[in-house]
């Protein structure tokens, strides 16, 4: 079980992540300290304490594929907020050549 200070990490790590990009849970894993930590990058968005300052929709896994999303009606709520700021998506991947972000 991760740290409640790595859980501080990973929110303002995801915090930076402008509009109409997206990181992938390795990517923030990797910049908080823990590079095998991705599933524990994905427990921190399950339990976003503050969905207007933690853009947590902005996080995919590694072949950009959606994973789970907790708000709206899920996924499909996570890839319409994606699509309004701009982040390339085909089918139910954001396309990381185009939109990830560049830490």
């Amino acid at each position: 079980m991760q740290s409640k200070s790595f859980y501080a990490k990973v929110y303002k790590i995801v915090s930076k992540i402008p509009k109409g990009k997206v990181a992938t849970y390795q990517t923030i894993a990797r910049l908080a300290g823990s590079p095998g930590a991705a599933r524990a990058v994905g427990t921190a968005m399950k339990n976003n304490p503050d969905m207007k300052t933690i853009p947590c929709h902005r996080v995919v896994g590694s072949d950009g594929k959606m994973r789970g999303y907790s708000a709206g009606i899920g996924i499909i709520t996570k890839i319409q907020m994606l699509k309004a700021e701009g982040v390339d998506i085909v089918g139910d991947r954001a396309q990381l050549q185009t939109s990830a972000w560049k830490t």
